[in-house]
Order: structure tokens, then C-alpha cells, then sequence
């Protein structure tokens, strides 16, 4: 079952709207969370805004917006003035234009949803975008409020549903070129590169989630399962990654390295 979606509005394309529903395709629920304790008194602690000058606790409605123009001095904005540069609507993806699908790079993407229809009447509706965006190439860019901001998001048709990603703001992204520029265009040599061939050949898998499984997290919840029992965990010493102390002969090291791959049964 489906768990309850977190977004509910229209998907609009000029005069064609139907309802969707929106879930985030990712989630962190599962991840170890802790809480600050006062080993003490064993209670939670709080936290608290205090006035940077006076020390003082500062009441809810006394807190405002402030944008630093210079040391200790702050242009002031009110939640009224805030609102009034948003978005009318919070509650329509309207698909403003269509670019290739190939045409935005990745560094762009940011958070992907799974965009659904919330309605029988208005699937066939919803699967009319999806399908001619999917048949033209093209994914939809629209902007809409999100974790109390206003973004750009892209729709792009994935399967019976449309994949919603959220884009990031164009003072976010770096240049590539300004940390590539540097690096020189020679060819590395034939033989070199047969090697290293050989060697990603050899480690070569089928995709499995269990690649990006996280070990931190499991070894957190042994030691809580532990604790809870009343026993005490298991000290764990850590290696540290010994690094070369000079500069080795890539051939050797590339021959090496698939002498020692080859000791190894190769898993696909």
C-alpha cells in the first residue's frame, strides 16, 4: 500500500488540468536519529533563541527576517512582505515550456518526487502529458512552492508515472570549467589503457541497492540493540588507509591489481 501522499494539487498544461498527487521519492525515516540528553538528569534539551547582545530569551513574536547590509545592521522584512513576492497559486504545477530531455545536466537536479494522478476522471488527462512528453523527448518545467521556497521543478515521464525533480537555483551551481580547465588533454597510453579496461571489466556487476547500503547505521543499531539488552558493545578498532609513500609505475600497479582481481572469483 501506498503510504499517504505529502502534496495534493493540479497538474495544469494551457486548458488541460486533472488532479495529482505528489510523494518524495526518497526518505530518511529509517536513518538513526538521536537527541541531545543532559547526562545529568537524563532529560531531552531544549534549544532556545537568545538575543546576541542582551543574552536575553526572545519571544516567538518578536522573531523577524533580517538581511545583514553591514556589520550589526539588518534590513528588516515582515512575514506579509515575504508572502507578497510567492507564488498566487501553491497548489498547481502549471508547465510553463518543454526543453530536451537531454538538455539539463544533472548537476541541476536536486530532489526527485513521484508525480500520480489523484483521480480516475483525471488519469487520461495525466497520461496524455506524460506519454507526449515521453514521445517528443522533452520534459516539462514549471515552478511551484516547496519546503517554503519558491523552485523551478522539472516532470519527466518515467514509466506509467511522471518523476518530479526539484532544480536547483542557479546561484547554487558551480562552474565546471573553473575546476576542470587545468587538467591536460594528453591521452593516456594504449597499453595503459587496455589495462585499465581489463581491470573495470573485471569488476564489473549488475546494479543491486545493496551497493549503497549503509554500514555506519548498522553497526549504530547493533550497539543500541546492545545497550537495551544491558550489555556493553563491542570495542571496534578503525583502520587507518595506509597511503603510498612515493610514486609508483601505473603499469605495475594496473598488472597487480588484475593479478590480484584474478585471485578472486568474478561476480556479475
Amino acid at each position: 500500500m501506498a503510504p499517504r501522499s505529502f502534496w495534493k494539487g493540479y497538474l495544469k498544461l494551457s486548458l488541460v488540468t486533472c488532479p495529482v498527487a505528489m510523494m518524495p521519492a526518497t526518505t530518511e525515516n529509517e536513518k538513526v536519529r538521536f537527541h541531545l540528553i543532559n547526562r545529568k538528569t537524563g532529560n531531552r534539551v531544549v534549544s532556545q533563541y537568545v538575543d546576541a547582545v542582551s543574552e536575553r530569551p526572545v519571544d516567538e513574536d518578536d522573531e523577524v527576517k533580517g538581511y545583514e547590509r553591514g556589520e550589526d545592521d539588518y534590513v528588516v522584512l515582515e512575514d506579509d512582505e515575504l508572502a507578497a513576492v510567492a507564488l498566487e497559486s501553491t497548489r498547481t504545477i502549471d508547465i510553463e515550456m518543454f526543453v530536451p530531455r537531454d538538455g539539463i545536466e544533472w548537476v541541476w537536479y536536486d530532489k526527485p518526487h513521484y508525480l500520480m494522478p489523484d483521480d480516475p476522471v483525471g488519469e487520461e488527462a495525466f497520461s496524455v502529458i506524460r506519454d507526449a512528453m515521453s514521445a517528443t523527448g522533452t520534459v516539462g518545467i514549471a515552478r511551484l512552492v516547496m519546503y517554503r521556497r519558491e523552485r523551478a521543478v522539472m516532470l519527466e515521464p518515467r514509466g506509467k508515472g511522471i518523476v518530479l525533480w526539484t532544480l536547483r537555483f542557479r546561484d547554487e551551481v558551480r562552474d565546471m570549467d573553473a575546476y576542470f580547465t587545468d587538467i591536460g588533454t594528453g591521452k593516456p597510453a594504449p597499453e595503459l589503457m587496455a589495462l585499465m579496461k581489463r581491470l573495470i571489466d573485471e569488476r564489473t556487476k549488475s546494479w543491486n541497492p545493496q551497493m549503497v547500503n549503509d554500514p555506519v547505521q548498522d553497526r549504530l543499531l547493533e550497539i543500541i540493540a546492545s545497550k537495551k539488552k544491558g550489555r556493553k558493545p563491542a570495542a571496534k578498532t578503525k583502520d587507518e588507509p595506509k597511503l603510498p609513500d612515493n610514486v609508483i609505475n601505473i603499469m605495475d600497479a594496473l598488472r597487480k591489481s588484475i593479478a590480484s582481481e584474478g585471485k578472486t572469483p568474478k561476480r556479475r
